[in-house]
């Protein structure tokens, strides 16, 4: 809320300023009384010096006349309203210095007050821009250059000062647009009659270079159109371009959401590791195998065998450095790879010559060997199916690689003396537990897992002869003959005395059941308290006759004539 203003202090009030005067307590009073009415519709509202009214409503921060402004006595808006005196007339955005010379005669005489130099009448000599002449025009009144437009002044406004492309030709443009459509058709014309050089001396390049070539073309001709500058942008490398990664793509971080898989740095946005590399799938076979496959492709690892050259050489006592002789370098890994290949050829050419079978070699493929198919198939310049359908791998009906009880190496991993087994534990019993390096150990004993092992080497290595076979076929018969006489009389009387002696058992064993039943009975109606330690156990086991007994002379509680027998 505003306070009214102090009253004037004594000794001023007859003094004239230029300043609008204090008002008193009851001036303020009365003034915001009359504001109170005009707003209220209940007083005139107050007029300007051009006869308007001022709309009471408007604030007083509108309605207040700045102090750099001439107050008026009357109250007026006029400070709100564009001043005519203030504007100010700008130069057109049409307007710009007119470049080139006039395009009049040129004059054949040298005239009053023009240039010593090359005789224009719109430049001075230190101001000229030509060659200084030897004699300039002053002096031999030829050779006058044309004079130049005569420039306007131009007075351009905050806009026009900051318009960078004030004063712009088009028609420039459509000139640097003419000279690289020259170049480029100087470009294609040169490429075609380099061509038909080629083809008529008949050294082509190879075709699939020149597409490789042409890829590359349109690459950086298709990076030219797009228009999304970001991090790292340089126009004349194409970095952001190149690095934008397309909608359509998986993220690195998405292709495997296994917490264990390969390591993702979000800030340099790298996944060096294969991400599928704990799944078993080829990395030829997957859409993206890690920073590093791509960075160990191309010319990567023919530097790294030729630096693995250079170690190894040096180790042999040759002098070479990849860095310090790359020449050098490279012509004796050229030399070494043609003499490897000779020596290969050569080794692989006397064995042939020794142990024939040159013939094989020879033999056409195994499709047109087997059959022959109507198949077709298209492929691409990449080696991907176009048309089609792609040759299935051959595979097993039976189980691959199932490794059971501890084993490290499948059956049939291990041979030894026309017997399989595993080569972890070099075992020869199959679904038996892998013991490791202790099997190892004892795989050079002589035990063999079946019984008809054991007595192929019993047997007597010596070779017999054919008599000898005969002589021992005699008597093995004369002897089994012998041995069938003896066992069927021997059998007959064992049997008679086996009876016997069953017989005898099972009455012991029946007067030794009836007293340990007694015996049972009597210390059942002891007390619990007083009943010997370990009275009822049995430490051996009992006999057939003894089981036999208790068998015969055990109650049961079910039979309906039990009752009747103990009556």
């Amino acid at each position: 809320m505003q306070q009214p203003p102090q009253e004037p202090e004594t000794g001023q009030e007859g003094v004239d300023l230029g300043e609008p005067k204090k008002m008193t307590r009851e001036d303020w009073r009365k003034k915001k009384e009359l504001e109170e009415q005009r707003k209220l519709g209940n007083a005139p509202a107050e007029v300007d010096e051009e006869g308007k009214d001022i709309n009471p409503h408007i604030p007083q921060y509108i309605a207040s006349v700045p102090w750099y402004i001439d107050p008026s006595k009357r109250p007026t808006l006029k400070h709100q309203r564009p001043q005519d005196e203030l504007q100010k007339q700008y130069s057109t955005i049409g307007e710009w210095y007119k470049r080139g010379v006039q395009e009049k005669a040129i004059s054949t005489k040298f005239r009053k007050g023009a240039c010593e130099n090359c005789g224009a009448m719109t430049h001075k000599k230190k101001d000229c821009l030509e060659r200084p002449r030897k004699v300039g025009a002053k002096f031999t009144g030829t050779g006058m250059a044309p004079d130049e437009h005569d420039q306007i002044t131009l007075d351009m406004d905050y806009d026009g000062k900051r318009d960078r492309w004030n004063g712009y030709d088009p028609e420039d443009h459509m000139r640097i647009v003419e000279e690289y459509s020259k170049v480029d058709l100087a470009k294609r014309t040169l490429k075609a009659q380099k061509l038909q050089e080629e083809l008529a001396s008949g050294k082509l390049v190879n075709q699939q270079e020149r597409e490789h070539d042409s890829e590359d073309e349109d690459e950086d001709k298709y990076a030219d159109d797009f228009d999304m500058p970001g991090q790292n942008f340089d126009s004349k490398r194409r970095i952001t371009v190149r690095n934008l990664r397309i909608r359509e793509d998986i993220a690195k971080y998405l292709r495997n959401l296994d917490p264990n898989s390969a390591y993702y740095d979000p800030k340099t946005r790298a996944m060096r590791e294969n991400p599928y590399g704990n799944t078993g799938k080829n990395p030829e076979e997957v859409g993206y195998a890690g920073d590093n496959f791509a960075r160990y492709s191309g010319d990567t690892i023919g530097m790294a065998s030729t630096q693995l050259f250079a170690w190894e050489a040096y180790d042999k006592g040759s002098e070479v450095h990849l860095q310090a002789d790359p020449t050098k370098l490279e012509l004796l890994h050229k030399s070494f790879k043609v003499k490897k290949e000779d020596f290969k050829q050569m080794q692989k050419e006397g064995i042939l010559e020794k142990y024939g079978g040159s013939e094989h070699l020879d033999a056409p493929p195994r499709e047109l060997l087997l059959a022959q198919t109507e198949e077709y198939v298209e492929y691409s310049r990449h080696g991907a199916v176009i048309k089609g359908q792609e040759k299935a791998i051959a595979r097993s009906k039976y189980e691959e690689d199932v490794l059971v009880q501890n084993h490290t190496c499948i059956w049939g991993s291990y041979w030894k003396e026309g017997n399989w087994g595993y080569k972890c534990c070099h075992s020869l019993v199959k679904q038996s537990y892998c013991t490791g390096e202790a099997g190892r150990k004892t795989s050079n004993t002589t035990c063999v897992p079946f019984e008809e092992g054991v007595e192929e080497i019993q047997e007597e290595e010596v070779p017999k002869t054919l008599l000898e076979l005969h002589r021992e076929k005699l008597k093995d018969k004369k002897k089994k003959k012998k041995d069938k006489k003896n066992k069927k009389k021997d059998s007959d009387d064992s049997d008679e005395e086996d009876e016997a002696k069953k017989k005898e058992k099972l009455k012991k064993a029946l007067l030794a059941e009836e007293q340990r039943q007694k015996e049972v009975m009597a210390m059942m109606q002891v007390d619990e308290r007083k009943r010997p330690y370990n009275s009822l156990t049995e430490v051996r086991e009992p006999t057939e006759e003894e089981m036999e007994a208790f068998r015969m002379k055990r109650p049961r509680a079910d039979d309906p004539m039990a009752n009747f027998l103990s009556q």
